[in-house]
């Protein structure tokens, strides 16, 4: 979950780093560091908290930093709390190898207790001090050079990375490798860019290689690139692909946070989302995953739907979806459950990994175990080249382009827009849907980036009671049918970005426990929109009112009835019940952000978060 960067060529290393680092913070900030090379030497710097107190600390030491070889790291907690002497990169023992890393080292401390006895110390609580101690200890003890040293070391690893070292007496070579941790590699002529992910270096070039889980490089200043297989040392051809990022798409423009941008950029994004695959005149749904599979998808046994988080509030939408309008049965599961459980998995399965980064270490590894089962994977994500993406047998990209904000939103719906387009293709190729209603979803489908529109303009109105109830202590989120997940997105929203506990419920439950907090103190959010138990919902509210609970209210356009029970109404466009949550969850996220921003909290870095989860 930490973010890595490195450079080696023939520009001053330190601006690119420190400004790569500022692009890579959503992936950890608990502390962060750099190291820039010259000539059998290095400066190294590393501290406590975010990129900008790093940058602070390198000033205040004025000491012009001259290098153009250079590595540098932001980090999430994995092992050792968040500190100077924790924070990357690490150093080995003789101070010859330097070492930045992203993943988690699981045998690490049988690795230590070696070393220990073989005369190592060590400064930190990190596995990262393990690991680069261990490099040094095989180099020395069998006196290879660096790469065939970091290959056989971490032929003895187990666990995840992503990894860049260099040797203080070498620094016109960097040595990076991959295994369950993203690495992207972006390279110019006579310069390598090395990071967690491309944003960093997209301003520099576009020519990017994804490296594979099991490979490594050897970067070397002008030469070409050496790419190999860490378990034989096989050679490898490498595979590069152009980039289709640009600059503006990872910029903030006029947004104060990132969150917020990618809340208002969601009509186009599900507008993205949609393009090329939904012709609305001709009544077509093409997704090319699941037409070239057909049979599969007509023959399936079942499916089941893996992922977390975020993803995994999508994956609920999708149940209803898929059983409502394809009339398969559907399980959903927590990847971090799924893979540990021996689930019952049949060839006739198929298996839907959804991940917005699509790197995602125990989605991954639950989509390993579905192949390995036998089962048809297919993957929702939003990378383009990521782990999932290269692994599943079909797929379809969500097109909502980088989302930086560690609290997601625009990925969110354009996981679901893509899950209606795979439940209207699947119900119609099982004809489990009737031409009238498909047509009708399709148009619907096709006026959701308007309707989206003008759900945003109610964001002075959100603002409005969001300064009524930013100091509570507690939130109650209630909704039925298909609109119970977005009720759980929105809690999840809440105590994600403003710290405030936050429960989601399905509102026929709430007298089966919740009931029992409901106090003048406690505001409930309830979506109650035409559709879906409309009646059942108010009567809900009404007990809520008897109990002196504040209301809360998600209402379709022209609703009298909940508008007279509730505190506060928000509106939202008319729109039918299988695609009511594109909408519903707009006025949540925008609650989410305005109360976190009223109480001051860093919108896009809530604490103890990452956006990437890449570990177990």
């Amino acid at each position: 979950m930490c973010g890595i960067i490195g450079y080696l060529g023939y520009r001053e290393a330190y601006p690119i780093l420190i400004n790569g680092l500022k692009k890579l913070e959503y992936r950890g900030y608990d502390s962060s560091g750099i190291a820039i090379f010259y000539e059998n030497g290095y400066n190294l710097y590393k501290t406590k908290g975010k990129v900008d107190e790093l940058e602070k600390k390198i000033s205040s030491c004025k000491i012009q930093i001259k290098g153009t070889t250079g590595i540098g790291h932001t980090r999430w907690a994995t092992h050792g709390i968040p500190n100077d002497i924790n924070a990357h990169p690490h150093v080995s023992n003789s101070n010859e190898l330097i070492l930045i890393h992203n993943g988690i080292i699981e045998n690490y401390h049988a690795i230590k207790i070696i070393l220990l006895k073989n005369g190592f110390t060590f400064k930190s609580k990190t596995d990262t001090e393990v690991l680069v101690n261990l490099i040094e200890y095989i180099q020395k003890k069998n006196k290879l050079s660096l790469e065939e040293a970091v290959r056989v070391s971490l032929n003895e690893v187990i666990g995840a990375y992503s990894i860049a070292i260099v040797e203080k007496s070498h620094p016109e070579r960097i040595v990076i490798a991959k295994l369950g941790s993203p690495l992207a590699l972006g390279i110019n002529e006579r310069e390598f860019f090395i990071a967690s992910d491309p944003i960093p270096f997209i301003d520099y070039t576009k020519n990017a290689l994804y490296l594979k889980d099991g490979e490594m490089a050897i970067l070397r200043k002008n030469k070409e690139l050496d790419l190999r297989q860490i378990i034989d040392n096989h050679k490898l051809n490498p595979i590069i692909k152009e980039l289709q990022i640009n600059l503006q798409q990872i910029e903030k423009g006029e947004y104060k946070y990132f969150m917020l941008k990618e809340i208002y950029e969601q009509p186009k994004t599900i507008l993205d989302t949609l393009r090329g695959r939904l012709l609305i005149a001709d009544g077509v749904i093409c997704i090319d995953g699941i037409e070239s599979n057909k049979d599969v998808f007509i023959n399936a046994r079942c499916i089941t739907i893996v992922a977390c988080g975020t993803s995994w509030h999508a994956s609920l939408i999708g149940e209803y979806l898929l059983e409502e309008l394809a009339r398969i049965p559907v399980e959903v599961e927590y990847a971090s459950e799924f893979r540990y459980r021996n689930p019952i998995i049949e060839k006739r399965d198929i298996v839907i990994v959804i991940s917005q980064s699509g790197e995602t270490a125990d989605t991954i590894a639950a989509l390993k175990l579905a192949k390995k089962k036998g089962a048809f994977v297919f993957g929702i994500c939003n990378v383009v080249g990521s782990s999932i993406a290269r692994i599943v047998d079909a797929g379809a990209y969500t097109h909502a382009g980088p989302e930086i904000g560690v609290a997601s939103t625009k990925a969110f719906t354009a996981q679901i827009t893509v899950l209606v387009l795979l439940a209207l293709k699947i119900g119609k190729h099982r004809s489990a849907i009737t031409n009238s209603r498909y047509k009708y979803l399709c148009q619907e489908l096709g006026s959701i980036p308007d309707k989206v529109s003008m759900t945003l303009k109610m964001d002075e109105t959100i603002k409005k009671i969001s300064k009524v109830y930013h100091r509570v202590n507690n939130f109650l989120y209630l909704g039925r049918g298909i609109n119970f997940p977005v009720a759980l997105e929105g809690a999840l929203k809440l105590k994600e970005i403003s710290y405030i506990h936050a429960e989601g419920y399905p509102a026929a439950e709430m007298k089966h426990g919740p009931i029992a907090l409901i106090d003048e103190n406690m505001p409930v959010v309830i979506i109650a929109t035409k559709k879906g138990c409309y009646d059942k919902i108010i009567g809900n509210i009404e007990e809520i009112k008897a109990r002196k609970g504040k209301i809360i209210a998600i209402v379709n356009e022209g609703d009298i009835q909940v508008s007279m029970l509730a505190d506060h109404v928000i509106h939202v466009p008319k729109i039918s019940e299988e695609l009511s949550p594109l909408v519903t969850v707009i006025p949540l996220q925008l609650l989410a952000y305005q109360i976190a921003f009223i109480r001051g909290e860093n919108v896009d870095q809530p604490r103890n978060l990452a956006k990437s989860v890449t570990v177990e």
